[in-house]
């Protein structure tokens, strides 16, 4: 088994990387490669390549063909949870296969996200795209109101959904199985859920409200029960 690290200072083959200090760290000191050892390096776009370590670079050496990102984008759109919640939800999402990831500030949110949450989230979403052998980082966007993510979207083709409770809505699945094969959007709300006004404004703006069950899902577990449904099903009607 090669090693993966994303090096987004990709750009050809037969490229000379200088490695900087934490990257000579994790391959050196971590994974204990030596020089003339071999490992996956990731553009974190969808591009990947065999390397080799050399002091204090790498050398490009060839492609590396692979394969296993999704047929279909899935855009998250979340409203953050209390606490370091949306560390979890960041993880276990890339490691699914999520494409885009936007955090909103809705209106029963309760945390104020500071600039190096962004950061963080990023590294934990590069760190968890190595594990799981993906190809592509996920996108991470700075946190924004829900009215300011919905305006950005507004123009993408996509299958929308808004997820609800305690409404009569039918379950994601249902809609999933009937949809056409667009993008996907898919947004969960945070403590307390989404209020009226914001469910309605995402309605007006395309968006089919949906329910995860009949339980009650923690802030943190409703985005991952809705991208591991959205997933099943692209996964179902594209792996043979």
């Amino acid at each position: 088994m090669l090693y993966r690290l994303v090096i987004k200072s990709i750009e050809n083959l037969e490229q000379s990387l200088t490695l900087n200090p934490e990257q000579q760290h994790y391959l050196k000191r971590v994974l204990r490669l030596k020089n003339g050892d071999r490992f996956v390096a990731l553009d974190g776009q969808g591009k990947s390549y065999i390397a080799q370590l050399q002091d204090e670079s790498a050398q490009i050496l060839e492609n590396l063909e692979e394969s296993t990102e999704l047929a279909i984008s899935i855009t998250l759109i979340v409203a953050l949870p209390k606490g370091n919640g949306f560390d979890e939800i960041v993880r276990c999402c890339t490691e699914l296969g999520v494409t885009t990831l936007i955090p909103v500030i809705s209106q029963r949110t309760l945390l104020k996200p500071s600039t190096h949450k962004l950061q963080r989230w990023r590294k934990i979403a590069t760190e968890a795209a190595e594990q799981s052998e993906r190809q592509v980082v996920p996108t991470i966007f700075e946190a924004t109101t829900l009215k300011q993510s919905l305006k950005n979207i507004d123009k993408m083709p996509s299958n929308r959904y808004i997820c609800v409770s305690r409404k009569p809505a039918h379950h994601l699945l249902t809609y999933l199985s009937e949809a056409p094969p667009n993008p996907v959007i898919i947004a969960t709300g945070c403590e307390g859920g989404w209020t009226k006004a914001e469910i309605e404004m995402a309605i007006a703006l395309g968006f089919q409200p949906v329910s995860l069950g009949r339980r009650i899902l923690r802030a943190i577990t409703a985005p991952i029960v809705a991208l591991s449904l959205a997933v099943s099903t692209i996964e179902s009607e594209t792996i043979t």
